[in-house]
């Protein structure tokens, strides 16, 4: 039972009472079980009917406009490479209003919604239930982390570090953190390291953490608030069909690195305006750590399942089951932002892969569900699409700026004046019959495809206008640079069929190369570094950096021939990010490049705006956001 610290009506949490019911009590009590609970009301429909009602209406006004540029077609090559450029662009305009409703929604849910778990978070238990408290750890231990576990502010619960640690000296460090608390922690270890992360748990709660009805999960690197436990287990105990609990998460203002400093706000703002309107909107996931989950949920499930993506199989699984999540914005618990560009690659690489793998054996099952609805399957797949579908963009670009300027671009002299002498240069120009797409409507819904993803961005950092530009550069340096990355992962998940859990912040996880001399030797290592390009596509391969950076300089050069400035600012981008692999966001060059790539982006955009006027571009910024 929840006993509310505010003197209003209880919340009831079993069917136990401590005292008999009256007949009339016991007659409200079987009316309250018959009313849906409203943690457990299905979710509104409406953002999505916003965005599907949005994108036809794009559609009925441009693709006639867009459907003439077929005319241009004089073979069957180039009508092909004109018709998946319309594709593509009616692609990105879904995508584009898809960020945009997450904005109008989230603004409509904290105007307007009710917030039962607000009020829980506050209120008391009668009966403290038993957590167990995971902390997962693999060559990469946070003493600080481990402290905000220890550190609860809740009678009953027992910490266990389970330890899939390799190196010695971090399994060293977990015993004697243990020992410490000897009655509060308990180290477990497994005989193998089967099922990624997955397999760490399941084998904890198989076989140590047997008895208790609840479970949380937190990560190496994560602070739990000392609530944690004390908010979020009211709101499972006040609904037996919430199969979890999400707690928000900020950034750790604590972190030491630049890069953390300068991209963490991301973090922040992101959790914000994405994941609160889901309890009514959507489908909360289970992100993977910083949750509370119900045992029994997990039982009948059958565990976590033995993928990369655990926390979002099992999430789709639950609510399979009947069970629904929460999210909770009034917990905040804090996790680091990778603190190198490398560490960030590797955790983007797992994220691909993992999400591929999850896509693969998850999404036809995901589609056939029937306790899952249209809206909560449309708000899985949507953001769990997005990165597999950045090869798609990828093909986009080799389309829109090297097959359409093959078949449809001409020679042009641009003139232009430096110093009072005037200068000529040999572009080429994209066929006038282009002109039917360069109109003002066509430039303003092209920008707002391109702003839509940052938008949330914009909105929260506007008042602070040095700050946001700040943000947005490294932002366009980091994440807009990842796209030859997520392609390479999803072409090589494609091939493998295998999704490896590199840990981010494990540095034994390098590229393990066979070092044998003589021409054999070189064969077998060739051959071993193929293999794990195919099976791990690790960010430390000299063969994936090279294949980024050829990508690079690759567009570089038709943004030359193209004077595409934009697109020349991200293929910069392109390059720096595996040269930033190795000199770090900290190195002094760095600093200074890194605001080069958005800055041409911005130069692009006001070029482009001068279409209107005759000056054309290949509209490159479709997808841009994948």
């Amino acid at each position: 039972m929840l006993k509310d610290t505010n003197n209003r009506m209880p919340y009831q949490a079993s069917a136990e009472l401590e005292f008999p019911l009256s007949v009339a009590e016991q007659r409200i009590e079987s009316q309250k079980k018959e009313q849906v609970s409203p943690l457990s009301k299905a979710p509104k429909p409406w953002m999505y009917v916003s965005v599907f009602v949005g994108w036809l209406l794009c559609i009925w006004w441009f693709q006639p406009r867009l459907w003439l540029l077929l005319e241009m077609a004089d073979s069957r090559m180039s009508w092909l490479a004109l018709f998946s450029f319309i594709l593509f662009i009616d692609f990105a305009w879904l995508y584009g209003l898809y960020n945009i409703f997450v904005v109008v929604f989230s603004l409509i849910h904290r105007r307007w919604a009710t917030r039962p778990e607000s009020a829980l978070v506050q209120a008391d238990l009668v009966n403290y239930p038993a957590v167990a408290l995971l902390y997962t750890t693999c060559n990469d231990l946070v003493e600080k982390s481990l402290d905000s576990c220890v550190a609860q502010d809740y009678p009953n619960y027992k910490v266990y570090i389970l330890d899939d640690s390799s190196d010695p000296d971090y399994k060293a460090r977990v015993d004697a953190y243990a020992a410490r608390y000897p009655d509060q922690v308990e180290v477990v270890r497994r005989p193998n390291r089967e099922g990624f992360k997955a397999g760490n748990m399941n084998h904890g709660l198989e076989n140590i953490a047997t008895t208790e009805p609840y479970f949380a999960i937190a990560d190496a690197d994560e602070i739990l608030p000392d609530n944690f436990l004390k908010g979020l287990v009211p709101v499972l105990e006040a609904d037996p069909k919430v199969g979890f609990v999400q707690a928000n998460h900020r950034a750790n203002p604590d972190s030491n690195s630049r890069l953390a400093k300068n991209l963490g706000v991301g973090i922040d703002i992101h959790w914000k305006w994405y994941q609160p309107l889901r309890n009514d909107y959507g489908f909360v996931m289970f992100l993977g750590h910083g949750a509370i989950l119900r045992r029994k949920c997990w039982e009948e499930i059958g565990g976590f399942p033995h993928i990369v993506s655990e926390d979002l199989g099992f999430a789709i699984h639950a609510r399979e089951k009947g069970y629904r999540g929460r999210f909770v914005e009034e917990v905040v618990c804090y996790e680091d932002f990778p603190d190198t560009v490398r560490a960030f690659r590797i955790r983007h690489m797992k994220w691909t892969r993992g999400t591929c793998e999850f896509l693969s054996q998850k999404m036809g099952w995901l589609l056939r569900a029937k306790n899952i609805s249209w809206t909560e399957k449309l708000d899985i797949l949507f953001p769990t699409l997005n990165l597999p579908l950045t090869l798609l963009y990828f093909l986009f670009m080799l389309n829109a700026n090297l097959l359409l300027p093959y078949f449809f671009g001409h020679e042009q002299i641009l003139t232009f004046e430096i110093g009072g002498a005037e200068q000529q240069l040999s572009i080429l120009s994209m066929d006038p019959r282009f002109n039917v797409i360069y109109s003002p409507d066509f430039f303003i819904i092209t920008m707002m495809t391109f702003f839509a993803p940052v938008l949330c961005f914009i909105l929260a950092l506007l008042h602070k206008p040095g700050k946001l530009f700040r943000f947005l550069s490294h932002s366009t340096a980091l994440y807009a640079a990842l796209g030859p990355l997520s392609s390479i992962g999803v072409l090589t998940y494609m091939v493998s069929r295998k999704a490896v859990f590199l840990v981010t912040g494990d540095n034994s996880q390098k590229e393990h190369q066979v070092h044998s001399a003589g021409f054999g030797g070189q064969l077998d290592r060739w051959k071993d570094s193929w293999k794990q390009f195919l099976q791990k596509s690790h960010p430390d391969s000299s063969l994936i950096q090279g294949i980024e950076i050829l990508t690079g300089l690759g567009f570089a050069l038709v943004c030359v021939l193209m004077f595409q400035i934009s697109f020349f600012g991200l293929c910069l981008a392109f390059l720096l990010l595996p040269i930033m692999h190795h000199l770090g966001w900290d190195n002094k060059l760095v600093r200074g490049l890194v605001y080069l790539p958005f800055l041409l982006i911005l130069l692009g955009i006001f070029l482009a705006g001068l279409s209107m006027v005759g000056m054309q571009a290949v509209f490159f910024g479709y997808g841009f956001h994948f």
